[in-house]
């Protein structure tokens, strides 16, 4: 069964500017896509030495951006489980900049990173492979806004790509 995007118009606001950045017509596609170019990219900074270089003194390092891409594809895939089984529990925001300097990102190895990034992709595809159109389709509430799984699955692949974007732009 594919995944087809979710209606644009009903989605999110938020969502929309992240959603789009998907040219796939299915979601375990864009999962994969998003993978293999998030796996070639990180590649390179290792090659490059560069997995500890921030653009800016403000901004995340490369490993903090990847850690990043992680922890929201963590959270949005719970949201999406939760949702997928019918519970209607509003569910809290978090802030993704409160979680970067907990995350003791520093002393961890960007290949350990990278593989986490790899099994956590992985965990979310087989979670998606099996969700039902009306699992997709359930609406539950994430900060504070009317959501279902279905348009938190393409938020994961867009919320990747988005962040591959600013790499490629103004990392390298």
């Amino acid at each position: 069964m594919s995944i087809l995007k979710p209606n644009l118009e009903t989605a999110p606001d938020y969502f929309k500017r992240y959603i789009s950045l998907c040219q796939e017509d299915d979601l375990i596609d864009a999962f994969n896509n998003s993978e293999l170019e998030t796996t070639n990219l990180f590649k390179t900074f290792i090659e490059l030495e560069k997995e500890n270089y921030s653009y800016q003194e403000t901004k995340w390092t490369v490993k903090e951006v990847l850690v990043h891409i992680i922890e929201c594809e963590r959270i949005f895939a719970y949201r999406a489980l939760r949702f997928s089984r019918r519970d209607a529990t509003a569910l809290m925001g978090f802030d993704e900049n409160e979680y970067i300097p907990n995350s003791n990102t520093s002393s961890r190895e960007i290949s350990k990173i990278l593989l986490e990034y790899l099994i956590v992709r992985k965990s979310s595809t087989l979670q998606y492979q099996y969700f039902t159109d009306e699992m997709l389709d359930f609406k539950g509430t994430s900060n504070q806004l009317s959501v279902n799984a279905r348009e938190l699955g393409w938020m994961i692949a867009g919320h990747n790509r988005h962040h591959l974007n600013v790499l490629k732009e103004r990392y390298l």
